[in-house]
């Protein structure tokens, strides 16, 4: 992947000098980040994604975690062409393989719980401490994802996910229920078990971060990537809404 000084000259690298930006259309991108479809001028199209110049870790982190889901071939995810800041926009930004939606495939969450599958047993990225977590932390939408690599995944939930979430809820939680969860975070393994193996997860798979890319299949975005128990990334399928059943029974 490309790291630019602008986005027009990413785009020149990628597709040659004579290739310009005619066309840029805002989309929906989500909360956090502007996002563009640029046409080109050879036909093609590309997305664009744009933020503060002080966020381009966002765009790094993304774009490696994309990396690591492609590397797997197991399931769709938009190429990361390059990254960047363009100082005269003031803009970090990421390009990202454009996709354009075409009618759904025949059991079409059928296939997608079958590819989320095979994604999961997949081998994971090489770690140095232990084979859950990352190589390097990210982000979950705008917030800081710490991924230390640990040699279980109950140690790793306890120290990378919940005790986070307990840090960051200090000042707005009772002394009682601190007390709780203090006490379940030093017992957490009377709760969780560990998983027959690791798996390499999207980790922020809801529904909004699944789409329906050019070959009818389920395409997955935004990803805050990191290995760990299959059943995270199950459980993230229903924070806003459960995806079809036919998904959970593939």
């Amino acid at each position: 992947m490309l790291m630019t000084t602008s986005v027009a000259d990413a785009i020149s690298m990628l597709l040659g000098d004579s290739v310009t930006i005619t066309e840029k259309r805002p989309v929906h991108g989500g909360d956090i980040n502007r996002a563009y479809r640029l046409t080109l001028s050879n036909n093609s199209k590309i997305f664009l994604k744009c933020n503060r110049p002080e966020n381009l870790p966002f765009f790094i982190a993304e774009a490696s975690g994309l990396d690591a889901l492609r590397r797997t071939n197991n399931i769709d995810v938009p190429e990361p062409l390059s990254v960047g800041t363009d100082a005269e926009h003031e803009a970090s930004f990421l390009l990202l393989e454009h996709l354009e939606p075409a009618p759904r495939v025949r059991g079409y969450w059928e296939v997608f719980g079958h590819e989320l599958a095979a994604l999961h047993r997949a081998p994971c990225p090489p770690l140095a401490k232990g084979p859950f977590g990352f190589p390097e932390d990210n982000f979950i939408g705008a917030t800081p994802q710490k991924n230390t690599p640990r040699a279980s995944w109950v140690t790793f939930f306890r120290d990378c996910r919940l005790m986070p979430q307990i840090t960051m809820a200090r000042d707005k939680l009772d002394l009682n229920t601190l007390v709780c969860l203090e006490r379940l975070a030093e017992h957490l393994d009377n709760h969780l078990s560990e998983p027959a193996f690791p798996s390499l997860l999207h980790g922020n798979l809801w529904s909004g971060n699944a789409v329906c890319g050019p070959d009818g299949k389920a395409w997955i975005l935004d990803p805050a990537a990191y290995v760990g128990h299959f059943e995270a990334d199950l459980a993230m399928t229903e924070l806003f809404g459960r995806f079809p059943e036919g998904f959970y029974r593939a």
